[in-house]
């Protein structure tokens, strides 16, 4: 249990606002740093966008499912003196995921290649070659998208400007649909090789074909499940803060960050309390930090009107079930299922362009309980089905109010085509909309994944990790650099830990000698 105290004051005090992920990854960064670490978040666990909830004995994992860069979360660990292995189960994923067509044919992505190659062949032999050449140009794209630039401060615009000709030369320019194209002829296969941005929430048809890497990144690391879901992460993320000395406060909400003399020096809570510290780190979006928390703040960049003016990711309906007795069901449904719809461009351009709901969608089934038997009670599933939407920042937004119920008869009639009978054993149910996100996560526009990955969205373009609003202040989490998914979020923490100076040895060593 927290308790006041005032000594958070000192020069070795910091504050990150949210425990996401990225929150949960600053504050250990920070506390291996040496800094005493207070995480502020409004919900009631850990884990922000990636926490859970429970109903009737399901366990749901609310976002992200999967772990597609294990060394993020090793280095992380070993920046702490830690074994992330020691503290969180990981279990691989073989095949990693199955894309099913409305016209019965299948492709399941898997880390063999001989495996890939033959599901390419099986789909459109003459696009082999093509393939492969892909991959290439994955890997070439993983080098400099992640390694060069994931993973280091882009706050400086010499930084980009520097690996422009690179980009140049990969053709950052070309859509990563675009880039598919080049290389495969079926539009399965397209679709296949260019839809893992709608993970990050940027539109396979406009954001960059550096994007291509993550084909690149599931090949080298391949694809992984937490056990007890990505909560366990964020679980055992509180449990290294605790154990440096942090603390995490949970159904607290910040309602500002003070500013004073151009320099963040603390935050008020929603109860009016203050506290303050010269290091103040925001996961909050990008998006809520600028134009709510530094509202009473004048600002350089990131303005209101600056904002508006950016494109947001896309929202999402998401219904989280329970089914009785169904665990002998099914048995061909594994535990990540993709249900492509019979439109792939025209489904994009409704979500992300016109900000129309349509009738037809593509979902992302989630069937935890084939891998992971604490997710469900016995002999029972848990499961939740995504479904992109758009955002509600369109001239013709949803009003889930009266949609939301029509929207999840809709989704119900396409998940009977692939798990007959499926509500005729519901034991929970739970959705959340774009409006959820909004009110739950403090969202701009309820989108799911803050700031749109647009090439110009991106690197320096994106909200820094390093604030030019106020000193002292720091970004992580989606709506920074790098962006979205777990080895982005985890990876924003990475390059705070290159910008925060160590905490003070004289307090440091005061406190460590006190205690």
């Amino acid at each position: 249990m927290f308790t006041q105290d005032t000594s958070y004051e000192s020069p070795d005090a910091a504050l990150v606002i949210g425990a996401g992920l990225g929150g949960l990854s600053a504050a250990m960064r920070l506390g291996a740093k040496g800094y005493r670490v207070q995480v502020l978040d409004k919900l009631d666990r850990a884990g922000g966008r990636g926490s859970s909830v429970t109903q009737n004995g399901h366990r749901f994992d609310l976002g992200p499912t999967i772990v597609t860069m294990p060394e993020v979360f090793e280095d992380l660990w070993a920046a702490c003196g830690r074994d992330f292995h020691r503290d969180v189960d990981l279990r691989p994923m073989d095949p990693f995921y199955e894309i099913r067509w409305e016209d019965g044919s299948s492709f399941k992505a898997q880390q063999s290649t001989d495996g890939m190659v033959a599901e390419v062949a099986k789909l459109s032999p003459s696009d082999v070659p093509g393939f492969h050449k892909f991959l290439k140009s994955a890997k070439a794209r993983y080098k400099v998208g992640f390694e060069g630039l994931g993973r280091r401060s882009m706050h400086q615009l010499w930084e980009t400007v520097k690996v422009l000709p690179k980009f140049a030369q990969l053709r950052a320019d070309r859509s990563i649909l675009g880039h598919a194209r080049a290389y495969v002829k079926d539009e399965r296969l397209r679709m296949a090789l260019s839809f893992h941005p709608l993970f990050i929430g940027g539109d396979p048809m406009h954001v960059t074909s550096m994007y291509a890497l993550v084909s690149y990144l599931e090949k080298e690391y391949g694809v992984h499940y937490a056990m007890g879901g990505v909560q366990a992460i964020a679980d055992a993320m509180v449990r290294v803060i605790e154990a440096q000395g942090g603390s995490v406060r949970y159904g607290v909400e910040v309602d500002e960050i003070r500013v004073d003399q151009g320099r963040a020096v603390g935050v008020t809570m929603a109860d009016g309390a203050q506290l303050d510290a010269p290091v103040i780190v925001s996961n909050a979006d990008a998006g809520h930090t600028y134009d709510r928390l530094l509202r009473n703040h004048t600002r350089k960049r990131w303005t209101s009107q600056k904002l508006k003016r950016s494109r947001w990711s896309m929202g999402l309906f998401v219904w989280y079930f329970g089914t009785r007795d169904t665990a002998d069901k099914w048995a061909d449904v594994g535990h990540h299922t993709i249900l492509s719809g019979p439109r792939y461009e025209g489904l994009l351009r409704d979500i992300f362009i016109k900000g129309k709901l349509s009738d037809d969608m593509s979902l992302y089934l989630h069937r935890p309980s084939v891998t992971d038997p604490s997710v469900a009670p016995k002999g029972d599933d848990t499961w939740y089905a995504l479904s992109p939407v758009p955002h509600l920042g369109h001239d013709n937004g949803v009003d889930w109010a009266s949609e939301a119920a029509i929207y999840q008869e809709k989704v119900a009639a396409v998940l009977e085509k692939t798990i007959p009978g499926f509500r005729d054993h519901l034991s929970a149910s739970e959705t959340f909309t774009p409006e959820t996100f909004r009110d739950r996560y403090l969202s701009p526009h309820g989108s799911g994944f803050s700031i749109e990955p647009r090439i110009l969205q991106s690197a320096w373009f994106r909200p820094h990790n390093i604030s030019e609003e106020a000193k002292g202040l720091y970004l992580v989490g989606a709506g920074t650099h790098p962006g979205a998914g777990l080895p982005g979020v985890v990876s924003s923490a990475e390059v705070l830990g290159q910008l925060v100076p160590d905490a003070p040895e004289t307090f440091v060593t005061e406190r460590m000698a006190a205690e």
